[in-house]
């Protein structure tokens, strides 16, 4: 059963939603699981994947921005190393 409501020109249907029926408690998760995987693999269908040169860009940018981080860490450790070793004497 729909409903149908008028605005300004045009038609709105509404669908009614029936409730669901009661589902055995033993069969309600292997029915959850398999709407769970059938939405996941509609979301995943969904999915502008990138291409190789791409992929190789973000690939590259990752590790020039790991790199740096790790190079500024290990020069800040050195520095507070060296600030504590001529406070320390």
């Amino acid at each position: 059963m729909a409903d149908k409501i008028k605005k300004s020109n045009r038609t709105i249907v509404t669908k009614v939603v029936e409730p669901e029926k009661p589902v055995n408690k033993f069969i309600a998760p292997i029915i959850f699981m398999g709407r769970y995987f059938k939405g996941s693999w509609q979301e995943l269908r969904k999915v502008r994947w990138p291409n190789r040169r791409a992929t190789w860009g973000m690939t590259a940018a990752v590790v020039m921005f790991t790199g740096f981080f790790v190079a500024l860490i290990v020069f800040l450790d050195w520095v507070f190393n060296l600030l504590f070793k001529l406070i320390i004497k």
